[in-house]
């Protein structure tokens, strides 16, 4: 959301489009980065409506709730979904557990605020089965009075009679219902019009005129030093170009230039600690978390050294930087307030928890003091080349021979998987397709050995690496015979 500063008058929605026509158009063209991000689509309602049952409808596939990662649990309540050639993002709010003295209708309030706030669309769903409970009714009235698209959606229809069950929606005031059953899929293609109709137009990337600009993410809990790593880096530079906020769902961007280079560090208001949510990651910080990280190249998560260990919401914000496929690094910030073995414990106590992820840079800064700034926009370099490397065919060839010369795959099933042939299929992130006769056989452990390799050979220091394993294809026999 917008921030005022202290003491300072809000700002009028006058003031924010003014703001985002200066920051889109009046921007020198070599600022103009914005990547384009995908929209949001948000499921809210009370529990046991089948708001999970649609989230994996509509992804077109059975995601668990729960994706064990090898060091972390990450709660899968976000994924991609693409719709008649459109991409979007939809996040499942279920699950949500705020206090309050009743916690459904405190549940439905802060999920339907959340929504407002951050999702493009609010898909709300209710149960055809029942009559509407209070919590649904504190929905709507919030729903009904913002200016975010709603679908409303009552579900559990299973046949043309519990159509009239939504009678209850259309009773209520709803001028729209779409009857669905997101267990059998009746339904969905009137859902999915709806979808299409209020999606946002694609944002297009802002053509980038002069050298390109690496955008970085400062991300972390509250209290951890990420304005005053930014504000140091500003003051030793004193080259911002513009941070005036655009509208509620875009971040500040700043630019920073040192020995001649420049950086786009973007603003991530909103990351914030876990209260008494049971939820082991606030769905607030995953749809910020996802905003942020999807217009950023570097993600630098930066955690307060001080602090015994990195949590399990630091964890899991890196997580969501690797699955969205972004360079990670890591800053111990306020490592002035420690002493020199305070210092290497820490170090070493941060590598131990993200021992799922050994490849991601750790640095020790003091924002306060300065200490570690030059190293941290070196790092950033590093990163950011790694992130775009490219390696030839011929090499990584000649690479993945020697690797499987002296480690072949495993045999799997009674398989004798084989690897013919690799290339490079693109790059931010770097992303590798292999060539092999069992495709599907391919180990885990022996992919994840293949990565390291790959490390050791290429670099691509921060950045995770992709590796898809398809099928050697057949030649079909035309009837023509070769000349």
């Amino acid at each position: 959301m917008t921030r005022s500063k202290p003491n300072a008058e809000p700002r009028s929605n006058d003031d924010e489009r003014e703001g985002e026509r200066y920051r889109r158009k009046e921007m020198p063209a070599d600022v103009r980065v914005s990547r384009g991000s995908r929209a949001l689509v948000a499921i809210v309602g009370r529990p046991n409506v089948g708001k999970s049952t649609l989230f994996n409808r509509m992804v077109g596939k059975h995601l668990a709730i729960v994706e064990d990662t090898p060091g972390v649990t990450r709660d899968r309540h976000y994924a991609d979904a693409e719709l008649r050639g459109r991409q979007f993002v939809v996040v499942d709010t279920g699950g949500f557990d705020p206090d309050g003295k009743d916690p459904v209708v405190a549940g439905i309030r802060t999920q339907v605020k959340l929504a407002i706030a951050e999702a493009d669309i609010a898909v709300f769903v209710t149960d055809a089965t029942v009559p509407l409970q209070d919590a649904d009714l504190v929905a709507l009235d919030l729903l009904r009075r913002s200016e975010r698209p709603v679908i409303y959606v009552s579900n559990k229809a299973d046949s043309p009679k519990r159509d009239v069950d939504a009678y209850e929606l259309y009773k209520a005031g709803v001028k729209e219902v779409i009857p669905v059953s997101a267990l059998h899929g009746r339904g969905f293609e009137k859902l999915e019009d709806a979808i299409l109709s209020k999606l946002p137009p694609p944002e297009a990337e802002d053509v980038l005129l002069a050298d390109e600009i690496p955008r970085i993410a400062v991300v972390g809990r509250p209290n951890a030093g990420k304005s005053s790593l930014i504000n140091k880096l500003i003051g030793q530079d004193r080259m911002i170009v513009d941070s005036r906020p655009g509208t509620t769902t875009d971040a500040i961007d700043t630019l920073v230039e040192k020995n001649g280079k420049k950086y786009v560090f973007v603003d991530t208001a909103g990351m914030r600690r876990k209260r008494s949510v049971s939820a082991p990651v606030e769905l607030t910080s995953v749809m910020q978390a996802i905003r942020t990280i999807e217009r950023a190249d570097v993600i630098v998560l930066l955690f307060d050294a001080t602090e015994e260990v990195l949590s399990d919401q630091d964890l899991r914000i890196i997580a969501l930087a690797e699955d969205r496929g972004r360079a990670i690094m890591v800053g111990l910030n306020k490592v002035d307030k420690l002493s020199a073995q305070a210092e290497k414990k820490a170090v070493q106590s941060a590598r131990e928890r993200m021992s799922f992820a050994t490849w991601i840079p750790v640095l020790r800064i003091s924002a306060k003091e300065g200490k570690g700034t030059s190293a941290l926009l070196d790092q950033i370099d590093k990163v950011y080349e790694s992130f775009s490397k490219r390696v030839g065919t011929g090499e990584v060839n000649r690479f993945f021979e020697e690797v499987i010369e002296k480690h072949p795959p495993p045999v799997q099933g009674n398989r004798s998987v084989r690897l013919y042939y690799v290339s490079q299929v693109g790059t931010r992130p770097p992303r590798f397709a292999a060539v092999s006769n069992f495709p599907e056989h391919v180990a885990v452990s022996y992919d994840r050995y293949l990565k390291n390799q790959m490390r050791e050979r290429f670099g691509f220091e921060g950045v995770p690496i992709r590796i898809s394993y398809r099928a050697k294809r057949k030649k079909q026999y035309t009837g023509e015979r070769e000349e």
